[in-house]
């Protein structure tokens, strides 16, 4: 096959990309059919290597990077289509735009050798103008592919910069869930007249939920289930700090001890305890967030229950005869408006009752349906499990609550504690 180039154009713009001009092999057994085009492509701006058949051509692609490549299809030995194919399946990063050069027109030999992998075509005898503008459009494919690449470098890249920074995170916290769950030393505690079992579980990997049980006195025990606005690390943060306020190992430290002057402690009444936390939230820690508390002390003697109700569900006592008694009636949550005052309520358990101090994640866990359990729902199945433990209610509770949802992935940390009064 001969191949003539005609009507050349002027000096067009050089074939340059960012990383230099653009590498072009040409491949034809004829060397006279080379010379033509590396002197037209050389002088267009081009890096020109050239190979004088398929195997040679193939060759060189195996340890250089070629951005274009422009092969005749009629050559002895290896053809330009098979040349194309090889290429092709060496599975090189770059692209290289493929361009043979025929005499062939039928639209058989065409979709062949676009099957094969070819990029275009270009009909015996060239027409430089049609040449360099089939190459430019060659360097704009091969310009996008490499811009490609390059972002998808840098996307990768970043990618597992962020995978890294999530394996921090994840580590993290998981180390601050194991803190937190250590906030929670332990789960019942046994003091005779009566005893607490408490529960917590978080909807995430760390939660605001936070229940307890600490000996204010000999004969009274400070009870406490809070819950801090919003969810994750924050939250978890303030719930840490609030625990520390709330320990019966430090007293100096607890919110709800006030130490006299001959070095001994006084308890505080709920409401007392409540307004302390109040202005701890809005004076001293001045975060954005509040959090809901119902904050009981009961006497093992007498069974009296004084407590204050911050925002959060009501308190429950479940008697012995089955009944359930609401107590308080609502009040603000805690660290939301200063000088908040929070009303004291009072009520009496007798041997066989028990107090229930619970979250919202309980009574606003949605159904299928979209609806929460609300307060007779929680009442509904607390009743039904009355005849159990208070370890094996707490149980029952999850367990119909998960039935209640259709799943175990709560939208919200559920916790609260029960405290059995036995007189």
């Amino acid at each position: 096959m001969t191949l003539t180039i005609i009507d050349s154009p002027g000096q067009p713009e050089p074939a340059v990309l960012a990383g230099g001009p653009l590498q072009v092999l040409v491949v034809d057994d004829s060397k006279a059919q080379r010379m033509l085009l590396v002197a037209a492509l050389s002088r267009w701006g081009y890096a020109v290597r050239e190979a004088e058949s398929g195997e040679a051509a193939l060759m060189q692609c195996r340890t250089q990077v070629f951005d274009i490549i422009l092969s005749d299809w009629m050559m002895d030995g290896m053809s330009g289509l098979d040349l194309c194919a090889a290429f092709r399946a060496l599975g090189q990063e770059g692209y290289a735009y493929f361009i043979l050069l025929t005499s062939k027109s039928g639209t058989a030999e065409i979709a062949t050798g676009l099957e094969s992998g070819a990029d275009d075509f270009l009909t015996k005898p060239v027409s430089a103008h049609e040449l360099h503008a089939r190459l430019r459009a060659g360097e704009r494919i091969v310009s996008m592919h490499k811009e490609l690449v390059q972002k998808n470098r840098l996307l990768g890249a970043t990618l597992a910069e962020l995978q890294r920074a999530q394996q921090i995170v994840d580590r993290d916290l998981i180390e601050a869930r194991k803190l937190q769950q250590a906030l929670v030393r332990d789960r019942c505690r046994d003091w005779g007249r009566g005893a607490a079992t408490l529960f917590l579980r978080t909807s995430g990997p760390v939660g605001g939920d936070l229940a307890g049980f600490f000996e204010l006195d000999p004969g009274v025990v400070a009870l406490y289930s809070l819950d801090v606005s919003g969810h994750g690390v924050a939250s978890a943060m303030i719930t840490a700090r609030l625990a520390g306020y709330l320990s019966g190992s430090d007293p100096d430290q607890n919110i709800a001890l006030q130490r006299r002057a001959d070095g001994g402690f006084d308890r505080l009444l709920p409401e007392q305890v409540a307004a302390r936390f109040n202005r701890t939230m809005l004076e001293d820690l001045q975060v954005d967030q509040y959090f809901t508390m119902a904050y009981a002390q009961v006497d093992l003697n007498s069974g009296a229950v004084a407590l204050v109700q911050a925002g959060h569900p009501y308190p429950r006592i479940l008697r012995a005869d089955g009944r359930i008694d609401r107590l308080g009636s609502g009040g603000l949550p805690i660290g939301l408006l200063p000088d908040a005052e929070h009303d004291p309520v009072t009520a009496q358990l007798f041997p066989g009752d028990r107090l229930l101090l619970v979250s919202d994640g309980l009574t606003e866990c949605p159904s299928r349906s979209g609806e929460e359990l609300g307060d007779d729902g929680l009442d509904h199945l607390i009743r039904a499990n009355a005849a159990l433990d208070s370890r094996r209610l707490l149980d029952a509770l999850i367990w119909d609550l998960a039935a209640h949802l259709g799943s175990e992935d709560f939208p919200d940390d559920v916790s609260g504690l029960v405290f059995d009064y036995r007189g």
